[in-house]
């Protein structure tokens, strides 16, 4: 298997990540309380969604999002569509504008994840990884990256499919794996800088 990051290289990413992560939570802590309650109120349950997910060297770790889903007895599957009953309206705005997203500050400050990298799989996809592809497991998961912006409206793909989980089974997941493996393999501060901008800006 190709080397992934360089101790250097880890070091650097790892030093901006809690840098930036400590100063995101202490600016937005005040918006993630807000939209908390908010999304308490909107689901009726609590506005934290946890999940357990496959970090670095397959470590499982508890990522936290705010829940933009109502349960559903007759929804069973983890790949969500554009368009899916369980996302309540209030959750399709903290989806488009990426609010959801804000609890994870706390998963990047604490070690979990990365601001970049390969999105956390749950438990199941990352078995399926073998080989070379072994080097996704090499560094932490980020709240974004290439192949998330790559696939910004996966959503909207899945939704035009016959059978959204056999797409993003045999199409959508392995094109995100031969992604984010030239990301680790080509990786450089200054594009993940790139992709923190596109997500914040929506390029």
């Amino acid at each position: 298997m190709a080397d992934g990051l360089s101790p250097g290289q880890q070091a650097l990413k790892r030093t901006f990540d809690a840098s930036v992560a400590f100063v995101g939570l202490a600016l937005t802590f005040w918006l993630i309380a807000l939209t908390w309650l908010l999304a308490t109120l909107d689901t009726r349950s609590n506005g934290f969604f946890t999940q357990k997910r496959v970090g670095k060297d397959g470590r499982l770790f508890t990522v936290v999002k705010l829940k933009t889903m109502r349960p559903s007895r007759a929804h069973h599957t983890t790949i969500t569509q554009s368009g899916d009953p369980r996302i309540t309206p209030l959750g399709r705005f903290f989806r488009k504008t990426k609010l959801d997203e804000l609890p994870q500050l706390w998963n990047v400050l604490v070690g979990d994840m990365s601001f970049v990298g390969p999105r956390p799989d749950v438990p199941g996809y990352a078995d399926r990884l073998d080989g070379e592809q072994g080097l996704l497991l090499t560094v932490r998961p980020g709240i974004t990256g290439p192949a998330t912006l790559a696939y910004r409206d996966e959503e909207a793909i899945l939704a035009a499919q016959p059978d959204p989980e056999r797409y993003n089974d045999e199409v959508i997941y392995p094109d995100k794996v031969q992604i984010n493996l030239e990301y680790i393999r080509n990786w450089r501060f200054r594009d993940d800088l790139v992709y923190i901008w596109r997500t914040v800006c929506g390029g």
